[in-house]
């Protein structure tokens, strides 16, 4: 993008959803698993804990998951394909002329403020992951696929609860 340039525009947001399905369905195909996010950071998580004191990931219910001879952290399918999802984020915003340092945010919102909230909101959807046993890639898009009661009801309820709390956030992004 040259100096003054508009950035490209956005994928048509039906066009990237056939891509998504299709995504989906690959991840099937090549690896057997569906998409999710929220696996890969606790199989990092567990990688850490390992490498730090093996006798404690190996004695710990949760970690012991994702630790054990002969595995690697790096080797994990959701871990692989959070590197690819922030390398493909990355060059799909290269390539559109759309990386810059900033954050975006209302008039009224300070850039700390928008930074912390950020952390938080963050926060809460991984502790919500973990309660949840899920992420919100792996109920919707995953269980969605597989036509799972639950997840479709979590999808419904997901974007009522957005579109009722927009009215009240949208005024902060004026």
């Amino acid at each position: 993008m040259t100096a003054g340039s508009e950035p490209a525009r956005y994928a048509d947001p039906y066009l990237a959803g056939v891509g998504l399905g299709l995504v989906l369905l690959a991840s099937y195909v090549v690896a057997g698993r569906g998409l999710g996010a929220s696996g890969a950071f606790a199989s990092a998580a567990g990688g850490l804990v390992q490498a730090v004191s093996p006798a404690y990931a190996a004695a710990n219910g949760y970690f012991s998951r994702y630790v054990g001879p002969g595995v690697s952290v790096w080797q994990d399918w959701l871990v692989l394909e959070i590197i690819g999802a922030c390398f493909g984020g990355w060059l799909s915003a290269r390539l559109a002329g759309r990386v810059r340092w900033e954050a975006e945010r209302g008039a009224d919102v300070t850039i700390p403020a928008r930074l912390m909230f950020a952390v938080l909101g963050g926060a809460a959807m991984g502790i919500g992951a973990v309660l949840a046993r899920g992420c919100t890639s792996g109920q919707a898009l995953t269980g969605g696929a597989l036509l799972s009661v639950g997840s479709w009801i979590f999808m419904l309820t997901a974007f009522a609860g957005a579109y009722a709390l927009s009215p009240l956030i949208r005024g902060a992004w004026r």
